[in-house]
């Protein structure tokens, strides 16, 4: 992880976004779509937190715990990856000062750019499950919440497209294309199988409250 004076994820919202429009090169688009996906886990969790303990949440009181708990586990674990964006970039660039005489230049390299597509494809992975936390809420949430899980279905939604070309753009440098193949392959299930399902859900939400359901 990064250490406390270079933390990205520390910092207040509006130095996180004034350091995300700077001319510097991290953060960039892969910590923005880990911390998009954090924000769609932290609204699975708020529709949650208010329905735990009431009456009409009894009978399902040990599934909503297991939810809450796997969603706050999901929303700290994207919040580690919008650090460890930055330091895979910052790995690659060190990298990259590599001179092009010495042997081990192409395999630091390699192993650089591996390990900045890890972070997206692991980003991705998180936020697909929260996208399975969501669609377990919508059944849980209280009508005056329903609308957080829908936002959090839409976030959810943008966190996988935005995390999934900064895969791309780091497996089309790689010289292992079976390896770059694979993490392809992986994305493209990702976003066929859990973009449709965040969007359908955002469309759900959409239209309960449009019915005043």
């Amino acid at each position: 992880m990064a250490d406390n004076a270079t933390k990205l994820a520390a910092l207040p919202c509006d130095e996180f976004a004034r350091a995300l429009a700077a001319r510097t090169p991290t953060p960039g688009g892969g910590g923005a779509a880990a911390l998009t996906g954090a924000l769609a886990a932290a609204l699975c969790s708020i529709a949650g937190s208010f329905a735990a303990g009431k009456p009409a949440s009894a009978g399902i009181s040990d599934e909503l715990e297991a939810v809450l708990d796997e969603a706050e586990s999901v929303r700290e674990r994207l919040m580690e990856l919008v650090d460890a964006d930055a330091e895979a970039y910052g790995a690659f660039s060190r990298a990259q000062s590599f001179p092009k005489t010495d042997p081990l230049r192409p395999q630091v390299l390699q192993a650089a750019a591996t390990q900045a597509a890890f972070v997206p494809i692991e980003t991705m992975r998180q936020v697909a499950r929260s996208v399975e936390l969501l669609e377990q809420m919508e059944t849980m949430a209280s009508r005056f919440l329903i609308s957080d899980v829908g936002c959090g279905a839409a976030l959810a939604s943008a966190a996988l497209s935005a995390a999934s070309l900064n895969v791309y753009v780091n497996t089309a440098i790689l010289t292992d294309r079976s390896a770059a193949a694979a993490l392809d392959d992986e994305v493209e299930r990702l976003l066929a199988t859990f973009v449709p399902r965040a969007d359908a859900l955002r469309s759900r939400v959409a239209e309960r409250i449009r019915k005043g359901a």
